[in-house]
């Protein structure tokens, strides 16, 4: 059984009295922007609203560069065997695109789930970098690539400056102008927390997790077509036991399993979204048999493609996956 991650970097205790008044100041911004359960895109680029009144199931979906801040509810995070917890005090950053399951754990009608989801932008990383350097790591921290997640404790120079941005949603004329500027801001605080260096990694060239942050773009461009991992190590100009090994480092998969999950989770979409059935699916996301793609799919989201796909538009998923 996975071990729950709450260890100092995903602490378990309330929110610091001095970031309080600050993520009580956002909760009436956002309950006014999203006022159902669901995931709301905003005018401010990158940031988007979630909202949910009760518990859910852990839901399959690909996360991209981003930082995840609650305002109310709990969170679970699994990445295969590493399960994430989080709420208020503490915040969520991915650092590369990751298939992950996430699953809301409190939340009720009264005190729903609010979440601030800030994608991370690879331009803004390395230009951040090109113009303050890169942060200094930790001692001991020596492995070649990272892991592309992690939790650490909100500070009150990072939650004011996220006040800032979400303010932004009653004056959409200040947007162009401001947005970018506060953006830049919460960009620098989360490179210069203790863990900011795994975020910086992903822009420092040759390193292991800018290797593997390149090799996840061209998984990701061409996953219909059937990549093989020599070709893989060479595009991260590794040998296939040095890719094998980093890769797993930052996803905890290998790159044949992350493909799988790709292709997968593409489907799932397809499923949902463009109301396409399981075989023209199969043949879209660059399998040869639909029976092997239906085996697949119901071994990595429990039941076959009719049936997922019937559960999921029942439950509303669709606002989700789209």
């Amino acid at each position: 059984m996975a071990k729950i991650d709450r260890s100092p970097d995903a602490p378990a205790f309330a929110m610091t009295a001095d970031i309080a008044p600050s993520i009580a100041a956002m909760r009436p911004v956002v309950e006014r922007h999203a006022t159902h359960d669901g995931f709301f895109p905003t005018p401010v680029p990158g940031l988007q609203l979630i909202r949910a009144s009760a518990p859910s199931e852990p839901l399959s979906v690909m996360y991209r560069p981003s930082l995840c801040l609650l305002l109310a509810g709990r969170k679970r995070v699994f990445l295969s065997d590493q399960v994430t917890e989080y709420g208020e005090h503490c915040h969520l950053v991915v650092s590369q695109d990751l298939p992950l399951l996430g699953q809301v754990i409190e939340a009720t009608a009264e005190d729903p789930y609010l979440c601030l989801h800030l994608r991370i932008e690879q331009a803004e990383v390395s230009q951040m970098v090109l113009d303050h350097g890169l942060p200094r790591e930790p001692v001991g921290t020596g492995a070649p690539a990272a892991r592309g997640l992690y939790t650490e404790p909100s500070t009150l120079p990072l939650v004011d400056a996220l006040l800032r941005l979400v303010q932004l949603l009653d004056t959409p004329g200040d947007v162009a102008a401001l947005a970018p500027l506060i953006r830049r801001e919460i960009l620098y605080r989360l490179l210069s927390s203790p863990n900011g260096w795994r975020i910086a990694r992903t822009a420092q060239a040759d390193s292991g997790d800018q290797r593997i942050a390149r090799v996840i773009a061209i998984m990701r461009a061409r996953f219909r077509e059937p990549l093989g991992v020599p070709e893989l190590a060479d595009i991260a100009h590794l040998s296939p036991s040095a890719l094998h090994q980093h890769f797993k480092a930052v996803t905890s998969l290998t790159p044949l399993q992350y493909l799988k999950q790709l292709r997968l989770q593409e489907a799932r979409r397809l499923l949902v979204t463009a109301d396409m059935d399981a075989a023209s699916v199969a043949f879209d996301i660059g399998y040869e048999s639909p029976s092997q793609f239906s085996r697949e799919y119901a071994r990595q989201f429990g039941e076959p493609p009719r049936r997922d796909k019937q559960r999921l538009i029942e439950a509303g998923a669709s606002r989700w996956l789209s």
